[in-house]
């Protein structure tokens, strides 16, 4: 904890990603609060470049569940939002106006990315003030084609990002939240810095250390990890469905 605190930071320290929810509902009350609080984030020219959809359908949740990687909890989850970056909103009143506007481009794809995951995390924040657990879900970025019927996605409209709510069991409020990384490997002053192969190991050790784990093996938990996440069959998906989004917004 930082030595500055208040009930805002407090709240940023103590957020954990929630896989399993009570069976409380979210009030109505509390989903337009969470979703009111997303729509207050900062914006590109104030465009709002993005589109929250609520899935309510049972057995959209239930299919979501199964194109996002098999994580059964997405569909148990009493709330679950999309934010999509969306320019086709503002590109679609554009031409209606008479403004003959130019296509899309990737640039605008960044400004929707940006102002999407703004608004997904004002909601996390939200909602971590009411009690009531997320997690976000980065596999609605695989699987193209089922996600654009199933979202009936147009062009230049991409998922950015999944979340799901609801109150947390109390296991999952016991459960202790993984370490984040020392700010000196985070955070660099005025230009990039390549840290050294040793600089590395030296900063996943001292980490392992404050999880307690006394014999680390850097290699063998790099490894692994590179094989479980970076090279894994889902991350391929990941960027085969990028690249076809952003295909989206390439000027021809």
């Amino acid at each position: 904890m930082c030595r500055i605190t208040n009930q805002i930071l407090e709240s940023l320290y103590r957020r954990k990603s929630v896989r399993v929810f009570t069976d409380q509902l979210i009030a109505q009350t509390e989903k337009d609060a969470i979703i009111k609080a997303a729509m207050q984030a900062p914006s590109a020219g104030n465009q709002a470049l993005y589109t929250i959809l609520d899935i309510t359908d049972p057995m959209l949740k239930k299919k979501l569940a199964v194109t996002c990687d098999n994580q059964p909890f997405i569909a148990k989850a009493p709330m679950v939002l999309i934010f999509l970056a969306d320019f086709r909103r503002w590109y679609d009143a554009f031409r209606y106006a008479g403004c003959e506007p130019r296509k899309p481009a990737e640039g605008d794809l960044l400004l929707a990315m940006a102002d999407a995951c703004i608004a997904a995390q004002n909601s996390v924040v939200a909602a971590e003030s009411l009690g009531i657990g997320s997690c976000y879900i980065g596999d609605v970025l695989e699987q193209y084609e089922a996600h654009r019927e199933l979202l009936c996605l147009p062009d230049y409209v991409f998922p950015a990002v999944m979340l799901v709510y609801g109150y947390p069991t109390e296991q999952q409020k016991r459960r202790k939240k993984p370490e984040r990384f020392e700010q000196s490997y985070i955070v660099q002053e005025n230009a990039y810095q390549t840290f050294s192969p040793q600089e590395h190991e030296a900063f996943f050790q001292e980490q392992a250390g404050r999880e307690g784990k006394s014999l680390f093996d850097y290699p063998a938990f790099m490894q692994a990890f590179c094989k479980r996440k970076y090279n894994s069959e889902f991350s391929r998906e990941m960027s085969r469905s990028a690249s076809l989004y952003i295909q989206q917004f390439q000027n021809k």
